[in-house]
């Protein structure tokens, strides 16, 4: 018997096993237009597992499908997660905590499992891009958003008729640094950097509440290449919710 972890993110679904002191072999994959059918491999056989907990921020109708899934595997009710003022070391500064994204929360936790005594800036690469800012005594002190680079440049290409058609075909080119020799490579390359420049502004600005620079952890789809441009110190942890979602388990 085991405890099935999910995260259901903005576009993709990341699911694991709970294992003694961490996680079993996470997998994932793109939910769009998922059903109750599409779940049902995710629960595998209902008999092996004892707790599903979940963190979606995905909206109602894909939840309804896990439920609907679960049930025809014989499985547990799964169990979806909700942001709390305090919780498994963290308390959350939002003024509403429940304003405060599920995965926001538990991919503090996640970070504070790995780093317990240090300082964190918990980067979420994704569909947007989320900077949190922990403390080493575990009180969050607030963070940010904005659109990961993906998302950036995709509103580029929907909202300027000029860009899109400058960005469609020809020689991409290679970029150096930050300058770029096509139209595709500057969006791209805008992008990138400027995500990577939020987060060391984030450091700076963290320094002077915490009184260190504080580590990056980086997570999510596109962290891998966004940590190269990242000039303060960085690691990057993947699964960081489902990490969460395992310490809820045994301490929630």
């Amino acid at each position: 018997m085991s405890t099935l972890l999910i995260d259901i993110g903005n576009t993709r679904v990341k699911w694991a096993r709970d294992a003694a002191g961490g996680l079993g072999r996470s997998r994932a994959a793109r939910h769009a237009a998922w059903s109750a059918r599409d779940f049902e491999p995710v629960i595998g056989a209902g008999a092996r597992t004892e707790r599903i907990l979940v963190a979606s921020v995905a909206g109602d109708r894909l939840n309804a499908a896990l439920r609907r899934a679960a049930q025809r595997r014989g499985a547990p009710v799964p169990q979806f997660v909700v942001t709390q003022r305090k919780a498994c070391g963290i308390t959350a500064a939002y003024l509403e905590p429940w304003r405060l994204g599920v995965d926001r929360f538990l991919g503090m936790i996640g970070a504070r499992a790995h780093f317990e005594r240090l300082p964190l800036c918990i980067v979420g690469v994704g569909t947007a891009m989320t900077i949190d800012l922990l403390g080493a005594d575990g009180r969050h002190r607030g963070g940010a958003i904005i659109p990961a680079p993906p998302l950036m440049i995709s509103s580029l290409l929907e909202g300027t008729r000029g860009i899109r058609r400058r960005a469609q075909g020809g020689a991409k080119g290679s970029a150096v640094a930050l300058f770029a020799r096509s139209t595709r490579s500057a969006l791209e390359q805008g992008a990138r950097y400027a995500a990577a420049a939020t987060v060391d502004r984030a450091v700076d600005e963290a320094h002077a509440l915490v009184g260190r620079a504080p580590l990056v952890v980086l997570t999510g789809g596109g962290a891998a290449d966004l940590r190269p441009l990242i000039r303060n110190a960085s690691l990057e942890v993947a699964d960081l919710v489902l990490w969460g979602l395992a310490v809820w388990a045994r301490e929630g």
